[in-house]
Parts: C-alpha cells; structure tokens; sequence
C-alpha cells in the first residue's frame, strides 16, 4: 500500500530515533514535509541531515515536551515556516528501569508521567488550538500494548500510557464534529534504543507476543500513517493495536 501525504505538514515528537524516526522516515517517503523534536541536540541534528539526504523537507527543533513553554515555541516555529500542521504524531516517550513497585523513586514516577502524559496534553493542547484555526486535522499518539495490559515492574509506564489511551478516547470524542480525528496506536515490544536500553533480555520480550516475535519500528509506522491517512477516515478515539496479538492472549 502506496500512502500519500504530499506536501502535508507532519509533526512527530520525539523523532531522532526508534520509533519516531521510521515515522518520520516513512512520511518523508509519502511526500510530506516534516518537523521533527527530540531532547538531543545531537541525535536531531543527524535525523534531519539523514532525512534532507533522502530528499525531506525538515525542520529540526530542540524540545522538551513535558514543558509548556518548550510546546508553544514549537509550535510558534512550525507555523513560522509551514503556516499550518496537518498530522502530529505525539510519539515522545520515556520509561524507567524495570524495578519493584515499592522501589520506585518519586522523581523517576514523576519524570515517566510528565513526559508520556503531560507531553501528550500539552502538545494536544497547542495542536488543537492551531487545528481550530485552520479547520481540521490529524493526530495520533503514541500508546501502547501496555494500555490494555500489564507488564511485571513497569509500574509508572503502564499507568502512563493506561492514562493516554484515556485522554485519546475522552478529547477524540470532544473534537470528533470539528474535522479533527484523534486516534492512538498501540504497539508491543519493539527493540528500539529505549527498550534495548531497559531490557537485558529482549528474547523474553517475544514471548508476550502470539507470534512470538517482535515488531519492527516500520510496522509501527505503518499503522500510523493509516490512522493519519483518509483511510481511516471514520476512525477517532479508537486504540489500534500492533502487538503481535499480545492482547488477544
């Protein structure tokens, strides 16, 4: 399936590497125009000259989504240059160590929430705003596999992205007559950097899995460019899942 996002300007959050960059690298392949954010200067700087060398229109802008003030000036910055935003892609993401519940730090519960729930709102939030402007759009945020289900010492994610499949489904159903649709997807376990980075063993990782494998970052991006496309074009506050068949276990 060929998608098409010809000149469509795509906002993904958390794009430098994993599972953000293959979507930024597949929409770029679909012909849209790009702004991409992370917290590494220096992994962003080597996304974007990556994706100009394919040929993408991109703008690379140093963020902190978990702060309002960060989200606005993003924001600012991509009206400056594209004049609209047509899909945001709300993929930053963040998660601690796998450790007992009672050991949990209340700085590392407190840092998982501020960025995979409050960097969600807020960026919500301005997306929204410049959407009512221009009279409609796109976005889908990035859940998980763990929004439906539970996984051993993982705590302060699972609640996380729990609380995301939730504010999808509630703010979807506000904005569902104003030609702006807000879906989520939900993928299982994929070896990104973070998850190599958190898991010794990504062997057991497979095992949550039906078929007993794990994803790549490509089917991810697939399924969001489907949520983002016209062909789910009667899709809002809905949690499509690409785990594998974890959830149907």
């Amino acid at each position: 399936m060929n998608f098409d996002f010809n000149n469509k300007v795509v906002l993904i959050t958390g794009a430098a590497a994993g599972l953000g960059y293959a979507c930024a690298q597949a929409f770029a392949a679909a012909g849209a125009k790009l702004v991409i954010t992370d917290i590494s200067q220096e992994a962003l700087d080597q996304a974007v000259a990556d994706l100009e060398q394919g040929g993408a229109e991109v703008l690379g802008l140093l963020n902190d989504a978990s702060d309002s003030a960060d989200v606005d000036s993003m924001m600012a910055a991509l009206v400056a240059r594209f004049g609209r935003l047509d899909i945001a892609v709300n993929n930053a993401g963040t998660a601690t160590p796998l450790q007992e519940f009672h050991e949990v730090g209340e700085a590392e519960f407190d840092r998982v929430i501020a960025v995979n729930l409050k960097g969600v709102w807020l960026c919500m939030q301005a997306e929204i705003r410049q959407m009512l402007k221009q009279g409609g759009g796109r976005i889908v945020n990035m859940a998980s596999a763990t929004s439906r289900n539970t996984y051993p010492h993982a705590a302060p994610y699972v609640t996380s992205k729990f609380a995301v499949a939730g504010l999808t489904r509630t703010v979807a159903v506000d904005y569902a007559d104003r030609d702006i649709r807000i879906n989520a997807i939900c993928p299982g376990n994929v070896a990104t950097p973070l998850v190599v980075s958190l898991v010794e063993d990504l062997s057991l990782l497979s095992t949550k899995h039906a078929m007993k494998r794990l994803g790549t970052p490509e089917e991810v991006a697939n399924g969001v460019m489907f949520l983002a496309s016209e062909l789910s074009s009667f899709s809002t506050g809905s949690l499509l899942e690409v785990d594998g068949g974890w959830n149907a276990i």
